[in-house]
């Protein structure tokens, strides 16, 4: 894999860094690959979320299954790439892409006990555990704009990824800001 440059958040505004019950962090600087392939076989296997879940990958990537026949595999640089290595391999008969989305990518984390409300202003899913519970992979609309959505708890509390283009980035960054303000949220500072 080609080495990046130096990574911009699409975030530009600064905003007062605070800790509350109901937090919002700019998660965009995470490594992000795109990779697609057969829905079942061996690439299906090694990445081992199906469509609509998420795992953990060994070496500590977040695998989700955002569509049939597609991951985007998220987290530090080595996790990713240990994670994307090899499943193209010579052993390997179907066609693969594997797409490196960082510079492409916004991403997002909300976290706390009110994040469930707070996302059902912005977007029209049923938000409950029984629906979305912890590992859950969507995309929806979120303040208009079309997102992935894995809901990945934190310590217990309901804590959500929300992947976008990086053209929307600060608009939807405002949005959840606009949207969590009745619940206290606070803008964590920017995840490494």
């Amino acid at each position: 894999m080609a080495e990046s440059p130096a990574f911009e958040s699409p975030v530009v505004k600064r905003y007062k860094a605070a800790t509350g019950a109901l937090t919002l962090s700019d998660a965009s600087a995470a490594t992000k690959w795109l990779v697609r392939g057969p829905e079942a076989g061996a690439v299906a296997d090694r990445l081992g979320a199906s469509f609509g879940s998420s795992c953990a990958a060994e070496g500590g990537a977040l695998v989700l299954g955002s569509r049939p026949g597609e991951w985007i595999v998220v987290g530090v640089p080595g996790a990713v790439a240990e994670t994307v290595a090899g499943i193209d391999g010579p052993e390997q008969s179907d066609f693969v892409t594997a797409l490196d989305w960082t510079h492409g990518r916004a991403l997002f984390r909300v976290t706390g006990a009110d994040a469930p409300r707070m996302l059902e202003k912005v977007c029209s899913l049923d938000w409950s555990d029984a629906m979305t519970p912890d590992g859950a992979v969507t995309s929806a609309s979120v303040a208009k704009v079309t997102c992935d959505i894995a809901r990945n708890d934190v310590d217990a509390k309901p804590s959500y990824l929300i992947f976008c283009d990086r053209s929307f980035g600060q608009y939807l960054f405002d949005a959840l800001i606009d949207a969590g303000d009745e619940f206290g949220l606070s803008v964590a500072p920017a995840d490494p």
